[in-house]
């Protein structure tokens, strides 16, 4: 029997020992797309409690504790954080398969130093362990982010945003990380939302454009776009429902627009062809900007309408959407390539059986312009556990360029996440160690630590054009 989650834990050839401890384990974290808050980074906050770092915002917890049948009120209601970590605690002790389990006993062991298990039994020792260590200046924001050996970190930020904290960080010398903006401009795309028009005010107003036509939309996020660009953003980042391709033309959207300006609501074919168009928009500017585009689809958000009225979005009831036409992302792309304005791409679906869909198109559409200049994304959210990144990686390998991936991303609101990478790289090295002591891979180790590092890092580095 093997020991509980020890250094091997989940390298099981001695390729894959050697390639995780001697090259992964050793390379740096880029952490290019996460929604942590800058303002944090630039206050360098202390979190008082265990809780206030490790539950606060983490819907993946706060799910399975509705699982266990945990009251609300220990969850995302008034319980006092020691009453909320001890039904979490109770709760994790018995998440045998969750990947909730490995991301909370690794961040135990790395962070503080715990190598035992968290379960009810063991709920007080670590609260009191936990606090203790969190009181000490080296586990400020800053100091969690330095000794888990970030070099940059992208957050997620509207294009109404100030980044009055990312111009902070970045004028603050004490600190060597970077911290750039990504652009996500959902809300100015979600033409159907109720509040839309209150948000093209917003826009209007940080813009200095008058938003009266799509036209002057489009010009308004253009200037936030180069004053994105100023603060040195290179990323951008669409939550979609799915990648769509409904064409119209100009007199089309600007009537559809109009309409919607005079408070009318659109229809879904009015919905759909104004998202082409807003995202066809984009990505040619991208192009223009020497941007990437990233584009997460595949999730039908807040399903649970009693819930989403009293705690709003981002609480935990999404779920895989089943719907994903890849022939619409191939004619969305094609849209783009014919005048030669198809950015670099990273295409993540939450559903997996998008797999293999996502792996043919690739193909379609790859140039001299960069190595594996579309890419299909990690496997994200509901996807990032050792399953999920084995199928993600495998039918990358089978259908385009494994070692050309960007590899992982964080995707959390945590500081203390990035023990994910860690995670990643484990089952990186797992998967490649197997292929070459099967004999389907030569045990070339010059060559294995290349790929390994590279995707783990290097990749990245390259493929977003960071300057580091």
């Amino acid at each position: 029997m093997k020991p509980f989650m020890d250094e091997n834990f989940l390298l099981s050839t001695d390729t894959a020992k050697t390639l995780f401890h001697n090259y992964a384990a050793k390379t740096p974290v880029l952490d290019y797309h996460c929604h942590i808050n800058p303002k944090e980074i630039a206050e360098d906050r202390q979190f008082e409690n265990i809780t206030q770092v490790w539950l606060g915002g983490d819907h993946y917890k706060w799910r399975f504790m509705r699982s266990c049948g945990v009251d609300e009120s220990f969850i995302t209601g008034n319980a006092s954080d020691q009453e909320k970590f001890f039904q979490w605690a109770e709760c994790l002790g018995k998440a045998i398969g969750n990947p909730l389990f490995h991301w909370s006993h690794l961040e135990l062991q790395r962070y503080f130093g715990y190598q035992g298990v968290l379960n009810k039994n063991t709920a007080e020792e670590v609260w009191n362990l936990c606090n203790a260590k969190l009181a000490d200046k080296s586990m400020s924001v800053r100091n969690l982010i330095r000794q888990s050996n970030v070099t940059l970190v992208c957050t997620t930020d509207d294009p109404v945003d100030s980044l009055e904290w990312h111009k902070k960080i970045a004028e603050d010398p004490s600190f060597d990380v970077q911290v750039l903006p990504a652009w996500r401009p959902d809300k100015a795309m979600n033409i159907e939302k109720p509040d839309y028009l209150d948000y093209l005010a917003k826009l209007s107003s940080v813009s200095g454009v008058k938003i009266d036509s799509f036209a002057a939309l489009k010009e308004a996020l253009k200037k936030r776009m180069e004053f994105f660009a100023s603060m040195g953003c290179c990323v951008s980042d669409h939550a979609l429902e799915y990648v769509m391709y409904v064409p119209s033309d100009e007199a089309q959207l600007e009537q559809i627009f109009t309409s919607r300006l005079k408070g009318n609501s659109v229809n879904r074919e009015e919905e759909l062809k104004f998202k082409t168009a807003f995202m066809l928009f984009a990505g040619r500017e991208y192009s223009r900007l020497n941007w990437a585009m990233q584009l997460h689809y595949g999730c039908k958000r807040d399903n649970n309408t009693l819930m989403f009225e009293k705690l709003g979005p981002d609480t935990g009831y999404d779920c895989i959407n089943n719907y994903a036409p890849s022939a619409q992302m191939a004619d969305f792309l094609n849209a783009l390539i014919k005048t030669d304005e198809l950015p670099r791409t990273i295409i993540y679906s939450l559903n997996p059986n998008d797999n293999q869909a996502i792996g043919t198109i690739l193909g379609c559409f790859q140039d001299s312009t960069a190595v594996a200049k579309i890419q299909q994304g990690s496997a994200w959210w509901f996807n990032d556990h050792k399953t999920g990144m084995q199928d993600q990686m495998i039918s990358l390998a089978s259908l385009g360029n494994l070692s050309g991936f960007v590899g992982m991303l964080t995707d959390s609101r945590s500081f203390l996440s990035y023990t994910r990478h860690e995670y990643f790289r484990r089952i990186l090295c797992d998967l490649i160690g197997t292929w070459v002591e099967n004999g389907e891979f030569p045990n070339d180790m010059d060559t294995l630590k290349e790929i390994v590092t590279d995707i783990s890092y290097y990749n990245a580095v390259r493929y977003f054009g960071f300057k580091l």
